[in-house]
Protein backbone atom coordinates (compact mmCIF):
# COMPACT_ATOMS: atom_id res chain seq x y z
CA UNK A 1 0.00 0.00 0.00
CA UNK A 2 1.29 3.37 -0.96
CA UNK A 3 1.57 5.62 2.08
CA UNK A 4 -0.46 8.82 1.95
CA UNK A 5 1.48 11.90 0.98
CA UNK A 6 2.72 14.14 3.73
CA UNK A 7 0.52 17.14 4.43
CA UNK A 8 1.90 20.39 3.06
CA UNK A 9 3.99 22.37 5.48
CA UNK A 10 2.57 25.62 6.64
CA UNK A 11 4.65 28.49 7.88
CA UNK A 12 1.89 29.35 10.38
CA UNK A 13 0.47 27.33 13.22
CA UNK A 14 -3.16 27.05 14.22
CA UNK A 15 -4.19 29.70 16.68
CA UNK A 16 -5.85 28.74 19.97
CA UNK A 17 -9.65 28.34 19.72
CA UNK A 18 -11.76 31.42 20.28
CA UNK A 19 -14.77 31.39 22.64
CA UNK A 20 -14.03 27.92 23.74
CA UNK A 21 -14.40 26.51 20.19
CA UNK A 22 -12.41 23.54 18.89
CA UNK A 23 -8.89 24.02 17.84
CA UNK A 24 -8.29 24.76 14.20
CA UNK A 25 -7.17 21.71 12.32
CA UNK A 26 -6.00 23.70 9.36
CA UNK A 27 -8.71 22.56 6.91
CA UNK A 28 -11.61 24.95 7.51
CA UNK A 29 -10.13 28.43 7.91
CA UNK A 30 -8.27 30.42 5.37
CA UNK A 31 -4.53 30.39 5.71
CA UNK A 32 -3.37 33.00 8.14
CA UNK A 33 -6.79 33.68 9.65
CA UNK A 34 -5.67 33.21 13.25
CA UNK A 35 -1.99 32.51 12.93
CA UNK A 36 0.37 33.63 15.71
CA UNK A 37 3.05 36.14 15.01
CA UNK A 38 6.34 34.72 13.76
CA UNK A 39 9.60 36.09 15.12
CA UNK A 40 9.97 39.83 14.64
CA UNK A 41 12.85 41.93 13.47
CA UNK A 42 13.26 45.55 14.50
CA UNK A 43 13.66 47.93 11.57
CA UNK A 44 15.69 51.08 11.89
CA UNK A 45 12.52 53.15 11.57
CA UNK A 46 11.06 51.60 14.70
CA UNK A 47 8.40 49.60 12.76
CA UNK A 48 8.39 45.85 13.35
CA UNK A 49 9.13 43.88 10.20
CA UNK A 50 7.88 40.31 9.87
CA UNK A 51 10.00 37.73 8.10
CA UNK A 52 8.67 36.56 4.74
CA UNK A 53 6.94 33.16 4.71
CA UNK A 54 8.99 30.22 3.48
CA UNK A 55 8.47 28.33 0.26
CA UNK A 56 7.70 31.51 -1.64
CA UNK A 57 4.31 32.05 0.00
CA UNK A 58 2.95 35.48 -0.69
CA UNK A 59 2.50 37.77 2.30
CA UNK A 60 -0.70 39.17 0.82
CA UNK A 61 -2.42 35.79 1.34
CA UNK A 62 -1.77 35.64 5.03
CA UNK A 63 -4.91 37.43 6.18
CA UNK A 64 -3.74 39.75 8.96
CA UNK A 65 -0.25 40.27 7.53
CA UNK A 66 0.36 42.87 4.88
CA UNK A 67 3.70 43.30 3.12
CA UNK A 68 5.56 41.72 5.99
CA UNK A 69 4.53 44.48 8.48
CA UNK A 70 2.42 44.07 11.59
CA UNK A 71 -0.87 45.93 11.24
CA UNK A 72 -0.75 46.69 14.94
CA UNK A 73 2.66 48.27 14.52
CA UNK A 74 1.44 50.19 11.49
CA UNK A 75 -1.55 51.47 13.43
CA UNK A 76 0.63 52.50 16.35
CA UNK A 77 3.16 54.18 14.09
CA UNK A 78 0.42 56.11 12.32
CA UNK A 79 -1.18 57.21 15.57
CA UNK A 80 2.02 57.76 17.58
CA UNK A 81 2.88 61.24 16.49
CA UNK A 82 5.03 63.61 18.52
CA UNK A 83 2.24 64.19 21.02
CA UNK A 84 1.77 60.45 21.59
CA UNK A 85 5.47 60.01 22.27
CA UNK A 86 5.29 62.86 24.76
CA UNK A 87 8.25 64.77 23.34
CA UNK A 88 6.50 68.07 22.66
CA UNK A 89 4.73 67.80 26.01
CA UNK A 90 8.04 67.29 27.83
CA UNK A 91 9.55 70.14 25.83
CA UNK A 92 6.65 72.38 26.77
CA UNK A 93 7.11 71.51 30.45
CA UNK A 94 10.82 72.31 30.26
CA UNK A 95 10.15 75.62 28.52
CA UNK A 96 7.50 76.47 31.09
CA UNK A 97 9.86 75.67 33.95
CA UNK A 98 12.61 77.76 32.39
CA UNK A 99 10.29 80.71 31.89
CA UNK A 100 9.14 80.38 35.49
CA UNK A 101 12.74 80.38 36.74
CA UNK A 102 13.61 83.42 34.61
CA UNK A 103 10.58 85.28 35.91
CA UNK A 104 11.38 84.32 39.52
CA UNK A 105 14.98 85.53 39.16
CA UNK A 106 13.78 88.77 37.59
CA UNK A 107 11.36 89.36 40.48
CA UNK A 108 14.03 88.57 43.08
CA UNK A 109 16.48 90.90 41.34
CA UNK A 110 13.88 93.65 41.15
CA UNK A 111 12.95 93.30 44.83
CA UNK A 112 16.60 93.38 45.91
CA UNK A 113 17.19 96.36 43.64
CA UNK A 114 14.33 98.31 45.18
CA UNK A 115 15.78 97.63 48.61
CA UNK A 116 19.19 98.79 47.45
CA UNK A 117 17.77 102.03 46.06
CA UNK A 118 16.47 102.97 49.49
CA UNK A 119 20.01 104.08 50.38
CA UNK A 120 21.85 106.09 47.73
CA UNK A 121 24.74 108.52 47.78
CA UNK A 122 25.98 111.01 45.23
CA UNK A 123 29.68 110.67 44.38
CA UNK A 124 31.08 113.33 42.04
CA UNK A 125 27.68 113.87 40.45
CA UNK A 126 26.85 110.16 40.04
CA UNK A 127 24.24 108.37 42.14
CA UNK A 128 25.50 105.03 43.46
CA UNK A 129 24.36 102.56 46.10
CA UNK A 130 26.84 101.60 48.84
CA UNK A 131 25.29 98.11 49.10
CA UNK A 132 23.91 96.74 45.81
CA UNK A 133 22.07 93.59 46.90
CA UNK A 134 21.05 92.36 43.39
CA UNK A 135 24.66 91.51 42.51
CA UNK A 136 24.68 88.82 45.18
CA UNK A 137 21.24 87.59 44.11
CA UNK A 138 22.46 87.25 40.51
CA UNK A 139 25.62 85.30 41.41
CA UNK A 140 23.68 82.95 43.68
CA UNK A 141 21.01 82.39 40.99
CA UNK A 142 23.65 81.52 38.40
CA UNK A 143 25.12 78.86 40.67
CA UNK A 144 21.68 77.53 41.56
CA UNK A 145 20.15 77.36 38.06
CA UNK A 146 23.00 77.90 35.60
CA UNK A 147 23.51 80.56 32.93
CA UNK A 148 20.14 79.79 31.35
CA UNK A 149 18.51 82.28 33.77
CA UNK A 150 20.67 85.14 32.44
CA UNK A 151 17.64 86.82 30.78
CA UNK A 152 16.06 87.05 34.23
CA UNK A 153 18.99 89.14 35.47
CA UNK A 154 18.70 91.52 32.50
CA UNK A 155 14.92 91.79 32.87
CA UNK A 156 15.26 92.48 36.58
CA UNK A 157 17.79 95.25 35.99
CA UNK A 158 15.61 96.80 33.27
CA UNK A 159 12.68 96.73 35.68
CA UNK A 160 14.75 98.46 38.37
CA UNK A 161 15.94 101.23 36.06
CA UNK A 162 12.48 101.71 34.54
CA UNK A 163 11.06 102.22 38.05
CA UNK A 164 13.16 105.36 38.52
CA UNK A 165 13.34 106.67 34.93
CA UNK A 166 12.09 105.89 31.44
CA UNK A 167 13.72 103.09 29.49
CA UNK A 168 16.51 104.41 27.29
CA UNK A 169 19.83 103.40 25.85
CA UNK A 170 21.42 104.25 29.18
CA UNK A 171 19.22 101.78 31.05
CA UNK A 172 19.90 99.09 28.44
CA UNK A 173 23.65 99.54 28.88
CA UNK A 174 23.22 99.37 32.65
CA UNK A 175 21.34 96.10 32.23
CA UNK A 176 24.11 94.73 30.02
CA UNK A 177 26.81 95.65 32.52
CA UNK A 178 24.92 94.27 35.51
CA UNK A 179 24.29 91.05 33.59
CA UNK A 180 27.86 90.53 32.38
CA UNK A 181 29.36 91.10 35.84
CA UNK A 182 27.61 88.14 37.56
CA UNK A 183 28.39 85.98 34.52
CA UNK A 184 32.06 86.92 34.83
CA UNK A 185 32.01 86.06 38.55
CA UNK A 186 30.27 82.75 37.85
CA UNK A 187 32.81 81.84 35.17
CA UNK A 188 35.84 82.77 37.27
CA UNK A 189 34.54 80.82 40.25
CA UNK A 190 33.85 77.73 38.15
CA UNK A 191 37.40 77.84 36.83
CA UNK A 192 38.78 77.32 40.34
CA UNK A 193 36.27 74.64 41.37
CA UNK A 194 34.20 76.85 43.65
CA UNK A 195 31.62 75.15 45.88
CA UNK A 196 28.64 77.35 46.76
CA UNK A 197 28.33 75.67 50.17
CA UNK A 198 31.37 77.72 51.33
CA UNK A 199 32.62 74.82 53.44
CA UNK A 200 36.27 75.29 52.49
CA UNK A 201 38.63 78.16 53.08
CA UNK A 202 39.52 78.22 49.40
CA UNK A 203 35.83 78.73 48.57
CA UNK A 204 35.69 81.78 50.84
CA UNK A 205 38.82 83.22 49.32
CA UNK A 206 37.53 82.57 45.80
CA UNK A 207 34.23 84.29 46.54
CA UNK A 208 36.05 87.34 47.92
CA UNK A 209 38.74 87.84 45.29
CA UNK A 210 37.13 86.35 42.17
CA UNK A 211 33.38 86.49 42.69
CA UNK A 212 33.20 89.88 44.41
CA UNK A 213 36.32 91.92 43.77
CA UNK A 214 37.11 90.40 40.38
CA UNK A 215 33.79 89.95 38.57
CA UNK A 216 32.20 93.18 39.75
CA UNK A 217 34.82 95.25 37.97
CA UNK A 218 32.80 94.62 34.81
CA UNK A 219 29.63 96.33 36.02
CA UNK A 220 31.62 99.23 37.47
CA UNK A 221 33.51 99.69 34.19
CA UNK A 222 30.36 99.55 32.05
CA UNK A 223 28.46 101.88 34.37
CA UNK A 224 31.26 104.44 34.63
CA UNK A 225 31.91 104.26 30.89
CA UNK A 226 28.24 104.86 30.16
CA UNK A 227 28.20 107.89 32.44
CA UNK A 228 31.26 109.26 30.66
CA UNK A 229 29.78 108.60 27.22
CA UNK A 230 26.58 110.39 28.10
CA UNK A 231 28.46 113.33 29.68
CA UNK A 232 26.85 112.74 33.07
CA UNK A 233 30.21 112.94 34.86
CA UNK A 234 33.55 114.55 34.12
CA UNK A 235 36.58 112.55 33.09
CA UNK A 236 38.42 113.61 36.25
CA UNK A 237 35.62 112.09 38.35
CA UNK A 238 35.67 108.70 36.64
CA UNK A 239 37.97 107.01 39.15
CA UNK A 240 36.01 107.90 42.34
CA UNK A 241 32.74 106.92 40.67
CA UNK A 242 34.20 103.63 39.46
CA UNK A 243 35.58 102.82 42.92
CA UNK A 244 32.26 103.56 44.65
CA UNK A 245 30.31 101.57 42.07
CA UNK A 246 32.69 98.63 42.26
CA UNK A 247 32.71 98.56 46.07
CA UNK A 248 28.90 98.60 46.27
CA UNK A 249 28.52 95.70 43.83
CA UNK A 250 31.31 93.69 45.44
CA UNK A 251 29.86 94.17 48.90
CA UNK A 252 26.51 92.92 47.63
CA UNK A 253 28.16 89.64 46.63
CA UNK A 254 30.08 89.31 49.91
CA UNK A 255 26.99 89.92 52.05
CA UNK A 256 24.11 88.37 50.09
CA UNK A 257 25.63 85.12 48.77
CA UNK A 258 26.53 83.73 52.24
CA UNK A 259 23.06 84.63 53.56
CA UNK A 260 21.38 82.85 50.64
CA UNK A 261 23.59 79.81 51.23
CA UNK A 262 22.41 79.75 54.85
CA UNK A 263 18.77 80.02 53.76
CA UNK A 264 19.10 77.24 51.20
CA UNK A 265 21.21 74.90 53.33
CA UNK A 266 20.54 75.88 56.94
CA UNK A 267 22.49 74.28 59.77
CA UNK A 268 20.41 75.24 62.72
CA UNK A 269 20.78 74.44 66.42
CA UNK A 270 19.11 71.25 67.60
CA UNK A 271 18.20 72.32 71.10
CA UNK A 272 16.54 75.28 72.78
CA UNK A 273 19.78 76.49 74.32
CA UNK A 274 21.41 76.73 70.91
CA UNK A 275 18.48 78.75 69.56
CA UNK A 276 18.62 81.11 72.51
CA UNK A 277 22.33 81.64 71.96
CA UNK A 278 21.93 82.20 68.22
CA UNK A 279 19.05 84.70 68.51
CA UNK A 280 20.79 86.40 71.42
CA UNK A 281 23.89 86.73 69.27
CA UNK A 282 21.95 88.54 66.55
CA UNK A 283 20.26 90.83 69.06
CA UNK A 284 23.53 91.71 70.77
CA UNK A 285 25.19 92.32 67.39
CA UNK A 286 22.47 94.75 66.32
CA UNK A 287 22.44 96.57 69.64
CA UNK A 288 26.20 96.85 69.99
CA UNK A 289 26.61 97.99 66.38
CA UNK A 290 24.02 100.71 66.86
CA UNK A 291 25.76 101.88 70.04
CA UNK A 292 29.19 101.80 68.37
CA UNK A 293 27.98 103.81 65.38
CA UNK A 294 26.07 106.52 67.21
CA UNK A 295 28.45 106.81 70.14
CA UNK A 296 30.59 109.97 70.26
CA UNK A 297 33.57 107.66 70.51
CA UNK A 298 34.95 105.57 67.67
CA UNK A 299 33.89 102.12 68.81
CA UNK A 300 33.19 100.33 65.54
CA UNK A 301 35.94 97.83 66.26
CA UNK A 302 33.70 96.30 68.97
CA UNK A 303 31.69 94.43 66.32
CA UNK A 304 34.60 92.17 65.37
CA UNK A 305 34.60 90.07 68.57
CA UNK A 306 30.92 89.38 67.90
CA UNK A 307 31.66 88.27 64.35
CA UNK A 308 34.41 85.97 65.63
CA UNK A 309 32.02 84.53 68.22
CA UNK A 310 29.38 83.94 65.53
CA UNK A 311 31.85 82.18 63.21
CA UNK A 312 33.36 79.97 65.93
CA UNK A 313 30.06 78.94 67.47
CA UNK A 314 27.67 78.79 64.52
CA UNK A 315 29.93 78.93 61.45
CA UNK A 316 28.24 80.48 58.39
CA UNK A 317 24.79 80.26 60.00
CA UNK A 318 25.88 82.83 62.55
CA UNK A 319 28.50 84.90 60.72
CA UNK A 320 26.54 85.62 57.52
CA UNK A 321 23.43 87.18 59.15
CA UNK A 322 25.63 89.01 61.67
CA UNK A 323 27.70 90.55 58.87
CA UNK A 324 24.50 91.56 57.07
CA UNK A 325 23.18 93.29 60.20
CA UNK A 326 26.42 95.21 60.73
CA UNK A 327 26.68 96.25 57.06
CA UNK A 328 23.09 97.47 56.82
CA UNK A 329 23.42 99.57 59.98
CA UNK A 330 26.72 101.03 58.78
CA UNK A 331 25.27 101.90 55.35
CA UNK A 332 22.29 103.58 56.99
CA UNK A 333 24.55 105.74 59.16
CA UNK A 334 26.81 106.62 56.22
CA UNK A 335 23.99 107.70 53.91
CA UNK A 336 22.58 109.87 56.73
CA UNK A 337 26.08 111.16 57.51
CA UNK A 338 25.76 110.28 61.16
CA UNK A 339 28.05 108.78 63.75
CA UNK A 340 31.64 108.33 62.59
CA UNK A 341 30.62 109.47 59.08
CA UNK A 342 29.39 112.90 60.13
CA UNK A 343 31.23 116.01 58.95
CA UNK A 344 33.16 114.26 56.19
CA UNK A 345 33.17 114.59 52.42
CA UNK A 346 31.19 111.98 50.52
CA UNK A 347 34.29 110.49 48.93
CA UNK A 348 35.90 110.03 52.33
CA UNK A 349 32.68 108.55 53.70
CA UNK A 350 32.53 105.99 50.92
CA UNK A 351 36.15 104.95 51.44
CA UNK A 352 35.68 104.46 55.18
CA UNK A 353 32.33 102.74 54.77
CA UNK A 354 33.47 100.25 52.14
CA UNK A 355 36.70 99.48 54.00
CA UNK A 356 34.72 98.76 57.15
CA UNK A 357 32.06 96.65 55.41
CA UNK A 358 34.58 94.61 53.45
CA UNK A 359 36.53 93.94 56.65
CA UNK A 360 33.34 92.76 58.34
CA UNK A 361 32.42 90.45 55.47
CA UNK A 362 35.94 89.05 55.21
CA UNK A 363 36.16 88.35 58.93
CA UNK A 364 32.88 86.47 59.11
CA UNK A 365 33.16 84.61 55.81
CA UNK A 366 36.77 83.46 55.96
CA UNK A 367 36.71 82.49 59.63
CA UNK A 368 33.48 80.50 59.27
CA UNK A 369 34.86 78.71 56.19
CA UNK A 370 38.01 77.84 58.09
CA UNK A 371 36.05 76.47 61.07
CA UNK A 372 33.78 74.44 58.80
CA UNK A 373 36.72 72.96 56.92
CA UNK A 374 38.38 72.03 60.19
CA UNK A 375 35.19 70.34 61.40
CA UNK A 376 34.96 68.28 58.21
CA UNK A 377 38.58 67.16 58.62
CA UNK A 378 37.90 66.08 62.20
CA UNK A 379 34.80 64.16 61.13
CA UNK A 380 36.74 62.34 58.42
CA UNK A 381 39.41 61.41 60.95
CA UNK A 382 36.74 60.09 63.31
CA UNK A 383 35.19 58.03 60.52
CA UNK A 384 38.58 56.60 59.60
CA UNK A 385 39.22 55.68 63.25
CA UNK A 386 35.83 53.99 63.46
CA UNK A 387 36.51 51.97 60.31
CA UNK A 388 39.93 51.01 61.65
CA UNK A 389 38.36 49.86 64.92
CA UNK A 390 35.93 47.68 63.00
CA UNK A 391 38.78 46.13 61.03
CA UNK A 392 40.66 45.43 64.27
CA UNK A 393 37.55 43.82 65.75
CA UNK A 394 37.27 41.62 62.68
CA UNK A 395 40.90 40.50 62.80
CA UNK A 396 41.23 40.30 66.61
CA UNK A 397 37.85 40.31 68.36
CA UNK A 398 37.88 42.35 71.54
CA UNK A 399 41.18 44.12 70.87
CA UNK A 400 39.64 47.47 70.04
CA UNK A 401 37.31 47.17 73.05
CA UNK A 402 40.23 46.66 75.42
CA UNK A 403 42.03 49.61 73.83
CA UNK A 404 38.93 51.79 74.19
CA UNK A 405 38.52 50.85 77.87
CA UNK A 406 42.16 51.58 78.48
CA UNK A 407 41.86 54.97 76.79
CA UNK A 408 38.88 55.84 78.97
CA UNK A 409 41.20 56.99 81.72
CA UNK A 410 42.43 59.90 79.60
CA UNK A 411 39.69 62.19 80.93
CA UNK A 412 37.56 64.73 79.07
CA UNK A 413 39.12 63.96 75.70
CA UNK A 414 37.26 60.65 75.61
CA UNK A 415 33.91 61.98 74.47
CA UNK A 416 35.13 64.73 72.20
CA UNK A 417 34.30 62.91 69.03
CA UNK A 418 30.89 61.71 70.18
CA UNK A 419 27.60 63.47 69.66
CA UNK A 420 28.21 64.66 66.13
CA UNK A 421 24.84 66.35 66.07
CA UNK A 422 26.34 69.07 68.21
CA UNK A 423 29.55 69.35 66.18
CA UNK A 424 30.00 72.69 64.58
CA UNK A 425 28.19 74.58 67.32
CA UNK A 426 31.32 74.56 69.50
CA UNK A 427 34.68 76.02 68.79
CA UNK A 428 35.70 72.70 67.23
Amino acid sequence: MTPPPDPPRRWWRPAPPRDGGPADSGTGDAPGAHEPAPPEEAAPSGITVRPHPPDGASPERTGSWRAGLSLEQLRRSSEAGPDREGRPAALSVRVLRLMTLILAVALAYYGAGRLGLLRQVVVEGATVTPLWLPSGVAVAALFAFGPRITPGIALGMLAVTSSISSVSGYSVLMAVGNTLAPLASWYLLRLVGFRPSLERLRDGLALVFLGALGGMTVSAAVGTGTLLATDKILTSHAWPVWAAWWAGDALGVLVVVPVLVVLIRPRLPRDALGWVELLGLFAVTAALTWVAIYSPLDLLFLVFPLLIWAALRFELTGSAPAALIVSVLAVTAATNQQGPFAGRAMGEIMVNLQAFNVSVALTGLLLSSLVTERRHVRERIEDACQELAEVVDTLAPGASGRRTRGAGTLGPEEGEGHGRSGAGWGAG
